[in-house]
């Protein structure tokens, strides 16, 4: 394969993220800078990781490369950062302070807590086909992908379903380019989120449940019992996280899906033994989470390059996802692609928590689309999020004959009882206020 030229390179601008991630510009990084210094206006710059191996070695490398003070590229001061007096997002701890937080909600993302909410992901899933089966045209994202993951993780929490969605969107101004929102959006969401998580503390504490907002504001690490500001980045980590890879994953795997046909029909043909398969593809080739940031311990070497102590370290997945060191044919969306030791889910101790929930949310959205609107097709070009963080179609208009709904089982579809409950493993109920009782306010 010949070499590109040197492109324009510019990982913080959005523009280079408008279709999706700039794999050019990582393919010639990878062949010749694969620790590439990259400046950064307003502050010191950093270190951009290409290469698998590199990728895979700083993830698991806490002592060198650590993510404190942030994973974000941007400096907490310049970040609205996720760090309040003593307080810390989980996903900006290190070992130990990291594992013990981690281990107090991990029992719920097992492999086994996966398979037990599998029923009532494929329910949620059926219904949510059901609301747009008969319109013959939809969002792909706005009415399908990003419904899902909303919900599931509402339910998780305990909180109506409905409010699922309406976080889901403050998500997605947190996510986007400051550049790209109007002054003071981004601060306007966090503070929604949190006002919201408030109204959830007060809610649990009231009526407490057998569910993850309940668990969390009565945990404890260290003999410390954990304040309104833990909840908060707690809840927020969760909602936030609870959704990303999910309604990117299930919007960028079609639109890839879309782009190779003879992938699609070799899949549609043979959608049991291949979906397993063809998810972690999607996953490979989609790569929802663009970044994350490591700080530098001490003074050490990457490939080759020395890093100083306090350098800004970030580890680009997408790109790690496409070496042909790793993946033969890497640019080739292969459904049945084997093996693929992609890194879509990070690597090391913070190797997403919610992975096999993901995975069982992604293969029952796909089954469904796949099966019930055989014949789906995009009416107009994806647009992407405007977003150098995380990757995805925020929208992607399609069309599809319509058909009838399946026939009712079960719980009304979400959007008409929000209040509809799953079941627990275990046979408990989860405990969920009304939607008399939202505590969204209106």
């Amino acid at each position: 394969m010949p070499s590109l030229e040197r492109p324009h390179i510019d990982l913080l601008d959005p523009k280079s993220f408008a279709n999706g991630q700039p794999h050019d510009v990582f393919r010639w990084l990878r062949e010749h800078d694969p620790v590439h210094w990259h400046a950064e206006p307003g502050g010191p710059g950093f270190f951009a990781v290409t290469r698998y191996e590199d990728v895979r070695e700083v993830g698991r490398d806490p002592e060198r490369f650590s993510s404190v003070p942030t994973i974000m590229i941007p400096d907490p001061a310049a970040d609205l950062s996720f760090e309040i007096d003593d307080h810390q997002m989980m996903l900006m701890m290190d070992p130990p302070k990291h594992t013990q937080y981690r281990r107090l909600i991990s029992s719920e993302f097992t492999p086994r807590g996966a398979r037990e909410l599998g029923p009532r992901v494929r329910e949620l899933a059926a219904q949510i086909v059901d609301r747009v089966i008969e319109r013959g045209a939809c969002d792909l994202v706005e009415d399908i992908a990003g419904e899902l993951p909303s919900y599931v993780i509402a339910e998780l929490l305990g909180i109506p379903l409905e409010d699922g969605r309406k976080l889901y969107r403050l998500t997605e101004t947190i996510h986007s380019a400051p550049e790209t929102l109007p002054p003071g959006a981004y601060a306007v969401a966090v503070l929604e989120m949190f006002q919201y998580a408030a109204r959830v503390i007060a809610e649990k504490r009231a009526r407490p449940a057998d569910d993850l907002a309940t668990k969390i504001l009565h945990a404890e690490v260290d003999g410390r019992r954990f304040d309104d500001i833990d909840f908060n980045l707690f809840f927020m980590l969760l909602v936030d996280a609870g959704g990303d890879t999910t309604r990117n994953l299930v919007a960028g795997g079609m639109h890839a899906l879309f782009e190779h046909p003879d992938e699609r029909r070799k899949l549609a043909a043979n959608l049991d033994a291949l979906l397993p398969s063809a998810v972690e593809e999607m996953l490979r080739f989609v790569s929802p989470v663009i970044y994350m940031r490591r700080t530098a311990m001490r003074d050490t070497e990457l490939g080759g390059v020395k890093i100083r102590a306090d350098q800004k370290v970030v580890l680009y997945y997408g790109s790690a996802n496409r070496d042909a060191s790793v993946f033969a044919e890497p640019n080739r969306f292969d459904v049945a692609r084997e093996p693929n030791l992609h890194l879509a889910f990070g690597g090391g101790q913070h190797f997403c928590l919610g992975a096999h929930i993901a995975r069982v949310e992604i293969e029952a959205m796909l089954r469904e689309i796949l099966t019930r609107l055989p014949d789906i097709e995009p009416t107009g070009p994806a647009v992407w999020l405007p977003s150098t963080f995380i990757s995805g179609p925020k929208s992607l208009p399609v069309r599809f004959s319509p058909s009838a709904k399946r026939r009712s089982r079960g719980p009304r579809a979400p959007g008409s009882d929000p209040s509809a409950r799953p079941r627990r493993a275990g046979g408990a109920s989860r405990g969920r206020t009304s939607s008399r009782e939202s505590p969204a306010g209106s």
